[in-house]
């Protein structure tokens, strides 16, 4: 993410994305209300004070849109800003009006808001920092396969098959079929790790995982040049990546990446409801008692939370953020494209890690 001006006095910030995780980054930044300048295209009539109106047509012009509602598409790679014209070209007379600006990787944008958070600043400059490839890991095991890249929003699923090999038994017949499901599992990694040239790390249970790492150095060096590591786990496929998230086997490959961040807080907030200590509280009353107390060491808000409740709640939500932060205490908002997150809302998608028990 580049960062081109940040002007807190009006409000303003002023960045470009480069990469799907910026925009998911973006995404969970902006929010209703917020305004968003960018350069876009918009369809207008020319009308001359005698003649007809000529066809409409789209001209490229610079607009700044109240924003309604937003829209990720990670398919074409953009985030949609639905809103309220708020800015835009006298002659064009289109204040007032709808329109929907598309932000994607290298454009610009310029957001602007009332008030911005202090997790909400270190969450861009956070992105400007990251220079480290995504991640891309194959879990297998003999039945099953799953490739995905780790982005700093979570886990992006490529592709995964599954199948059944021979009894060991038969083992001319096994062999045999072990290295068609390896041809297959090396072209979809290829197809995957192509477009990234991104460190790969494969992962499973037993000698399967060893075998396909072997296999891809013999068959392809360009791939095996890029595995950083081979790691055991008890499950294969999604489950498998789940697992090597939460055990922290990854870490070293992750160390730079959110995801890795976020499923470690959230395993601390699990371990230590497992244990029935008092030092962790969730659901926003609770949270809120303790934010009171001045007790809250980390805020843990999930970012469907932060985003699709009402106007009035997320106001209430956003002034606990602050006096969480007014206190010295770290505000993380975490995204329920991975784990993390989605166990977060099982819990109210609020929690707290306490510095101290609370009366």
């Amino acid at each position: 993410m580049k960062i081109f001006r940040i002007d807190l006095k009006k409000g303003v910030v002023k960045v470009m994305p480069e990469s799907l995780d910026d925009l998911w980054h973006l995404y969970n930044i902006i929010l209703e209300k917020d305004e968003v300048h960018a350069r876009t295209t918009r369809q207008t009539k020319v009308e001359g004070q005698y003649a007809r109106p000529t066809k409409a047509k789209r001209i490229p012009v610079n607009l700044g849109v109240k924003v309604e509602k937003m829209f990720w598409d990670r398919v074409l790679n953009r985030l949609r800003v639905n809103g309220i014209v708020c800015k835009a070209p006298e002659k064009l007379s289109i204040k007032g009006s709808r329109h929907t600006i598309d932000v994607t990787v290298n454009k610009a944008v310029t957001i602007v808001k009332d008030r911005w958070l202090k997790h909400q600043l270190e969450r861009l400059k956070r992105a400007s920092r990251i220079t480290a490839a995504p991640l891309t890991i194959i879990s297998m095991d003999d039945e099953e396969y799953c490739v995905a890249i780790m982005r700093q929003y979570g886990i992006d699923v490529k592709v995964g098959e599954r199948t059944r090999l021979p009894g060991k038994l038969e083992a001319e017949k096994r062999e045999k079929a072990k290295q068609l499901f390896f041809k297959g599992a090396l072209k979809s990694l290829r197809e995957t790790w192509t477009s990234l040239h991104s460190p790969i790390v494969v992962i499973g249970p037993g000698f399967v995982k060893n075998d396909f790492a072997d296999y891809v150095r013999k068959e392809a060096k360009d791939v095996a040049d890029s595995i950083v590591d081979v790691k055991g786990v008890n499950s294969a496929g999604l489950s498998g990546i789940q697992e090597s998230l939460r055990s922290g086997i990854l870490s070293k490959a992750l160390k730079n990446m959110r995801v890795a961040e976020e499923m470690k807080a959230m395993e601390e907030v699990l371990a230590r409801l497992g244990k029935g200590k008092e030092d962790i509280t969730y659901g926003f009353n609770d949270v809120e008692r303790a934010t009171n107390y001045g007790a809250v060491e980390r805020l843990l808000v999930a970012d469907s939370t932060l985003r699709e409740t009402a106007d009035e709640e997320r106001r209430a939500l956003e002034r606990l953020m602050k006096k969480v932060e007014e206190a010295s205490g770290v505000v993380m908002v975490l995204s329920t494209e991975n784990e993390a997150g989605t166990k977060l809302l099982s819990l109210g998608g609020v929690a707290a890690l306490l510095r101290f028990t609370l009366p």
